[in-house]
């Protein structure tokens, strides 16, 4: 396997090879990985995401997978990088982790079967499909603002080729302790199911992102907390929560506080429980 990064380098993108501990340029510069200031490892024209697939987060929100994959879009803004900040907004309450396996399509990808779409697949990386749940009521379905808000798309830290997805583990740490745990065995359609899939009637282009889902055990994070999550073969991808402005309140709908937002954000069964989630130092 070879595994492929971008970092910043004097204001500027390079690409580069990982060799051990270090990053390694085409001309020879080498890198210290751990201090490099890391760019997400693609630039893709779309970022495509499917909503349910892990059988243990089906469960844990007590529902039923529908008959296909349903997928939503995440904006290029929203991407971040291996040891970026993700940002939630002062007034805001709910932003989830949510740890998956990203795919990178690797040359124009349309109409094509299961069986030959790993020939369209240049790799996988890490991706942490950050949620701001406080906008969930006011999207209408779209999860625009709630999956696409800037900083909730980190990818990284490297694109790995030639990696087999299956019987894989993937971890969601929080401040060193579990929080999620899954194998891809979990899935109900894999890697590449969903390319051919999308690519029925979305043209998928070099550099594109496919997120397949999370398991179970997505909750709220804090600013000031560190998130890391682990796949095997894949390494580790790290961000840590900060404290943005406020949003607006001049325009548009507000965050907001619904029994679904606070449903969705504590793992879709804590009414049935009859638990209240923990209430954040200072809220209301």
């Amino acid at each position: 396997m070879t595994e492929r990064r971008r970092i910043l380098v004097d204001g500027q993108p390079l690409d580069v090879r990982r060799i051990g501990d270090d990053l390694v340029a085409g001309d020879g510069r080498s890198f210290d990985s751990a201090t490099a200031n890391h760019l997400p490892p693609v630039e893709p024209s779309k970022i495509l995401a499917v909503h349910l697939n892990y059988r243990s987060r089906v469960e844990e929100f007590m529902t039923r997978l529908p008959p296909a994959p349903t997928y939503f879009q995440k904006p290029t803004t929203a991407l971040n990088g291996h040891h970026g900040q993700v940002v939630r907004p002062i007034g805001c309450r709910y932003l989830n982790f949510e740890g998956e396996i990203a795919i990178i399509i690797g040359k124009a990808c349309k109409d094509v079967s299961p069986a030959d779409a790993e020939m369209y697949i240049a790799g996988y990386t890490i991706a942490n499909d950050y949620g701001l749940h406080d906008f969930r009521d006011t999207d209408a379905g779209s999860m625009l603002r709630v999956k696409g808000s800037d900083t909730l798309c980190p990818l990284g830290p490297g694109l790995v080729d030639d990696w087999d997805f299956h019987d894989k583990t993937i971890r969601t740490l929080v401040n060193d302790e579990v929080r999620q745990e899954a194998s891809t065995s979990e899935m109900e359609w894999d890697m590449l199911y969903l390319v051919a899939d999308l690519a029925r009637t979305i043209t998928l282009l070099p550099g594109d992102v496919i997120l397949s889902g999370t398991p179970a055990g997505s909750r709220p994070v804090e600013p000031g907390d560190v998130v890391t999550v682990e796949v095997q073969g894949l390494g580790t991808l790290t961000n840590t929560i900060v404290e943005g402005i406020p949003v607006r309140s001049d325009v548009g709908a507000q965050p907001s506080e619904s029994e679904e937002v606070v449903s969705t954000a504590f793992g879709g069964d804590w009414e049935f429980r009859g638990i209240r989630p923990p209430q954040s130092p200072g809220a209301n």
